[in-house]
């Protein structure tokens, strides 16, 4: 059952004050005492205060990773390890581990009064030791081994224990940290580099082992840097036992796998990241967490961190365990774990994982299989203060970074500020554009004429939120294919399909995230299980599609007029939007300024376009600086010899006109000749 914490009355806080000055009366003595059996005696090894106790049941305690866990420590002139736990329908909670042959010896904690916490200290015990707590339930004589929720390393799986570390790690980002606010801004470029580290690259001399963190960072800065991305966005790096879960199966929210090395090491990924320029982003996963026995379900002989009841708190799509998230505890560790990531590894992005399964009651259930709200919807509003609750604390603490939802129902206001009824996300993928773009691209070009609105559509929506368009990892698993493969024609078109879709990603108003191997024109659906195909580079169509990402990334920070309004209407003007016949589109690009424009024209079929007249709106030269039909890019190599002249003839509403060469299945940006490239 939740606790219930009353706020001390002012006079209780003079009286404790008084209290603790020496200068109590006999009546406050009394009154101390009282308050003394209710929360307990702090003894000299612990770490925790009554404020953060208090803070804690109340739910707004939000760094409790310095309280809670396990922390070597030295205590008059002894060196050993604290520990805290909650546990509030434990009966008495033991630390086991090597040191007590896992039990045989009792190492027990002691309550800290009724707070539901369990805390002491062990000599003896330091940096690397194994451990598991032992709770004995109230109820039912039920006993289990838990791994500890807040340690900062576990045991490398499958193995569960956790292990007392403390961090010793000197950051040289300060340059990157103070100006991330700059580059994290919505009208600043961010074009993002999706990696799972346990695929992107392995040693398969050495047994197809992983990489360890430190091995990455080199190999990944070289080749970030190279493609252009601005961030990388990193599959969940927290201890998960099930690695094909690819990190969405979390067991110990605190810790960063074991599998790539120490948690120093992921700290040294990070620094040479930033050193680099480039931000790192986490997915983050407070949506639902896995049923192990060794975790947080079921964790004191009571449904502690979930809601006891199936209709709301087991999640069917995926057998886990749901948040309780009106519970205010849980508040404060969800919370608490968002700011040790930004905090403790200078994370700059949060990228929240399943939103919509939070928002929704009924999300994958049947008639009869949830529980309406107390107004009788279907929606979650403890979720909901929840998600608006952690945006507005994040965005207090650290203004310079971002919070991004993964979130693929049309909920409004998803990325608006919580004081005006959103949820205060600072941006949101757009999944309707992934799933219409990708249902367009994979029809035969002679049809794509009769599903021109899956193209237009989105343009309805497109300023409704802060977009991220996203070419994710959910795209090229479970058989739906690569993206080559789901591209339709013989090879070259589906190269040229691909090279057209990348494009229109980057020539669209949104940041862009783009999953690893994408890059590479992979022919095979992303397997965890192996390292992408990297010997494709050798072969011309697919060094094509990668040399085109690297131009693409650069032009898109380069040119205001791509990355400047991306949230902002006035950054997109149609020029024509109905040519359905031939399947083409044309449109501006609209930076702050007015000379920060480009002219953004597209052909889906493999109709080459001679004389495409379009609309412009100013005289003078056009600069192509972008043509994905280039020889380089393995196209056919058509085009408009480097730019054309616009001539006084109105098209489109406009007082000029170019007439273009339209390449087949291609995309050409241009731009006045004044604006540069």
């Amino acid at each position: 059952m939740e606790q219930k914490n009353m706020k001390p009355s002012a006079r209780e806080r003079r009286d404790r004050k008084a209290s603790r000055d020496g200068q109590a009366t006999s009546e406050e003595g009394r009154e101390k005492q009282e308050e003394k059996l209710e929360t307990g005696y702090r003894p000299a090894w612990s770490r925790l205060t009554d404020d953060d106790i208090y803070l804690f049941n109340e739910g707004s305690h939000f760094r409790l990773y310095e309280k809670m866990g396990s922390h070597a420590q030295e205590v008059n002139g002894a060196r050993g390890t604290y520990f805290a736990l909650w546990a509030p329908d434990a009966k008495n909670v033991s630390v086991i581990g090597d040191f007590n042959e896992w039990g045989r010896r009792d190492e027990p904690l002691q309550p800290r009064g009724t707070s539901g916490i369990f805390e002491g200290f062990i000599q003896g015990l330091g940096q690397g030791d194994l451990y598991k707590y032992r709770v004995r339930s109230r109820y039912r004589g039920y006993e289990i081994d838990k791994a500890d929720p807040f340690a900062l390393k576990a045991e490398l799986p499958p193995h569960t224990a956790s292990v007392i570390w403390s961090t010793d790690y000197s950051w040289k980002d300060s340059s990157w940290m103070s100006e991330r606010g700059e580059r994290t801004r919505l009208d600043k470029p961010i074009c993002i580099y999706e990696v799972h580290l346990g695929s992107w690259r392995r040693v398969p001399e050495e047994g197809n082992r992983f990489l360890t963190y430190r091995e990455i960072a080199p190999q990944l800065i070289e080749h970030v840097k190279r493609l252009g991305f601005t961030h990388v966005e990193l599959l969940p790096i927290m201890e998960h036992p099930f690695y094909g879960s690819w990190g969405y199966q979390i067991t110990g929210y605190f810790a960063a796998t074991s599998r790539f090395g120490d948690p120093e090491d992921l700290m040294f990924l990070i620094d040479q990241l930033h050193q680099a320029g480039i931000g790192v982003i986490l997915d983050w996963v407070p949506s639902h967490f896995p049923n192990d026995e060794h975790a947080l379900g079921y964790f004191d002989g009571t449904h502690l961190f979930e809601h006891e009841d199936p209709r709301i708190g087991f999640h069917p799509d995926w057998s886990s365990w749901i948040f309780n998230y009106g519970r205010r505890e849980v508040q404060s560790f969800l919370i608490s774990n968002a700011f040790f990531w930004l905090d403790r590894y200078h994370i700059d992005g949060l990228r929240v994982d399943a939103v919509a399964s939070m928002l929704y009651r009924d999300y994958s259930r049947k008639e009869g299989e949830w529980i309406p709200n107390e107004y009788g919807g279907r929606e979650n509003l403890e979720a909901i203060g929840f998600l608006r609750r952690f945006n507005e604390s994040v965005y207090h603490e650290y203004p310079d970074v971002q919070t991004i939802a993964e979130e693929s129902t049309a909920w409004p206001m998803v990325s608006r500020p919580t004081y005006v009824g959103g949820l205060g996300f600072g941006l949101k993928w757009d999944m309707g554009w992934m799933h219409d773009t990708l249902l367009y691209m994979q029809k035969d070009s002679i049809h794509r004429k009769y599903h021109h609105n899956e193209l237009t559509f989105r343009m309805v929506y497109a300023f409704h939120e802060n977009f991220v368009l996203p070419l994710s990892h959910d795209e090229v698993v479970h058989g739906k294919g690569s993206l080559l493969n789901k591209m339709p024609g013989d090879d070259w078109q589906k190269f040229a399909n691909l090279r057209l879709l990348y494009s229109y990603m980057y020539s669209q108003a949104g940041k862009k995230l783009l999953f690893m191997g994408s890059e590479l024109a992979q022919r095979d659906e992303w397997q965890h299980e192996k390292s992408l195909d990297w010997h494709l580079l050798a072969y011309e169509p697919h060094n094509g599609v990668f040399k085109l990402v690297c131009d693409l990334n650069h032009l898109y920070r380069q040119l205001p007029a791509l990355h400047e309004r991306d949230c902002d209407p006035a950054g997109y003007e149609w020029v024509d939007g109905n040519d359905a016949e031939n399947s083409s589109l044309a449109f501006l690009r609209r930076g702050k300024t007015k000379e920060d424009v480009v002219l953004c024209v597209l052909n889906f079929t493999p109709v080459p376009r001679y004389n495409h007249g379009v609309g412009v709106p100013q005289g003078g030269r056009w600069k192509e600086v972008l043509n994905s039909d280039a020889r380089d890019y393995g196209g056919s190599g058509h085009g408009n010899m480097g730019g054309l002249d616009a001539a006084p003839v109105g098209l489109h509403g406009r007082p000029w006109s170019v007439n273009l060469m339209l390449p087949p299945l291609s995309a050409v940006f241009l731009v006045p000749e004044k604006a540069g490239a």
